[in-house]
């Protein structure tokens, strides 16, 4: 216990006082300038996303590292019970029932605040943005310490992190029941030109090309249906990376894929079962909840895993709003159809407006967790706040990063803030 207690102490003074580690902007700029193969891209970023990437790395403790892995795993394993399946596809819209053959979904991301003393999953994405990003990322940073370099990512990690993703959308294609080769994914986001990570889809370009695939990146309304099939243009789409927040394909702009998708023309990913089955935030109330895991036979080991690792969470109805507007400082509240942070609420910084449209339907409150928090410059006035995200697929880690903020939630607008490579130690 001592030696667990040590290594919180010496990860709270890293993250309050190590400046020695930072971003190396030419090793970045190399960096980026040979994965886009333009200048005028990564002027873009520069540009448009001029907080993407922090100048710092946060340091995280071992013993969080396999507390948040055994989180994961605790999920996925109750997701795996047939009862909370059925429980959970019940209320969702029928679309959600629709099976493609055994595809998981990929970049799923476990959302967590950690610090020395708190501990909590905040929420689960379907569609977690930022991995290409984070895998650049972790060439850039530079100690000028060994001993501190050893803690996080190395350019070999990173390497095997892109082959990984590359094998992971190969297995989506086979599990999905296809025999024959992948040839054309499409990446699709509404406008995607005009989206914020624009710049991570054109990475994911020419990492796919680069293993001999097809790429067309679209907003959904520019695709069509001939038969089952789904086209961009010319080319017959075999594979949507789908990174639309319309998680069930209700949009008018959406019924091209939807229509492929339910015929069973074009394999989606990830797919709007695994959005209900896992990033529902109503979900986040049954894997917090003592009774409702018994009764869904949840083993003893797991539900003691979840219920130490998942905030309190309720959702919000009549009966119990004021109640909860009693103990709103201690709360965080959430739309649970939300994404993004958006229209989510510190219950400190609540109005009687805002209050009224919550109490109004469709959000969760859940037990308020403190995010750890990194000194990003030593003259800096306070240090600023972070959350750890684990890209996970089938299961399993592929890559932990921060992101380095100030404010209510992550937001890409922080000077000094942004996505930040985890090292992980000391042990």
């Amino acid at each position: 216990m001592n030696a667990v207690v040590d290594s919180f102490l010496s990860i709270d003074a890293l993250n309050a006082g190590c400046f020695c580690v930072s971003l190396d902007q030419a090793s970045l700029a190399r960096a980026l300038e040979q994965e886009f193969g333009s200048p005028a891209i990564v002027q873009l970023v520069r540009e448009r996303c001029p907080y993407l990437f922090s100048a710092r790395p946060v340091f995280v403790a071992h013993a969080h590292m396999e507390r948040m892995e055994a989180v994961v795993k605790a999920v996925e394993a109750m997701v795996a019970l047939p009862a909370y399946r059925e429980r959970v596809l019940a209320r969702a819209p029928a679309i959600a029932r629709h099976a493609q053959g055994g595809s998981r979904g990929v970049f799923f991301g476990y959302d967590f605040h950690v610090a020395q003393d708190s501990f909590g999953l905040i929420e689960v994405n379907t569609n977690a943005g930022g991995a290409m990003l984070n895998a650049i990322l972790g060439r850039a940073h530079r100690a000028c310490c060994v001993p501190v370099e050893r803690l996080g990512p190395s350019v070999a990690s990173a390497e095997a992190f892109e082959r990984a993703i590359v094998d992971m959308f190969h297995a989506e294609w086979r599990l999905a029941g296809r025999t024959g080769p992948l040839r054309t994914i499409a990446i699709v986001d509404e406008a995607p030109t005009e989206q914020y990570l624009y710049p991570e889809f054109l990475l994911f370009q020419r990492l796919f090309e680069r293993n001999g695939l097809r790429v067309v990146i679209a907003d959904p309304g520019e695709l069509r249906v001939e038969g089952d099939a789904l086209f961009a243009g010319e080319d017959r789409v075999d594979l949507v990376y789908n990174r639309l927040t319309d998680f069930y394909l209700e949009a008018p702009a959406s019924q091209a894929i939807r229509q492929s998708f339910e015929a069973g023309g074009v394999v989606l990913t990830p797919h709007p079962q695994a959005h209900a089955l896992y990033a529902d935030k109503r979900n986040l109330a049954l894997f917090s909840d003592a009774q409702a895991l018994e009764a869904l036979g949840v083993p003893e080991a797991t539900r003691a895993v979840l219920l130490a690792g998942v905030p309190r969470t309720v959702l919000v109805d009549a009966q119990n709003a004021d109640e909860l507007w009693s103990r709103r400082k201690q709360l965080f509240f959430k739309p649970f159809a939300g994404y993004g942070s958006r229209a989510a609420y510190r219950g400190d910084k609540l109005t009687q407006r805002v209050w009224s449209e919550i109490i109004a339907g469709g959000y969760v409150a859940q037990a308020l967790v403190a995010p750890g928090e990194r000194a990003v410059d030593a003259s800096a006035d306070r240090p600023l706040k972070f959350d750890l995200r684990q890209y996970v697929y089938d299961g399993h880690v592929q890559w932990s990063a921060a992101r380095v903020y100030q404010g209510q939630t992550t937001n890409f607008r922080t000077p000094g803030g942004g996505f930040a490579p985890v090292y992980a130690g000391p042990p």
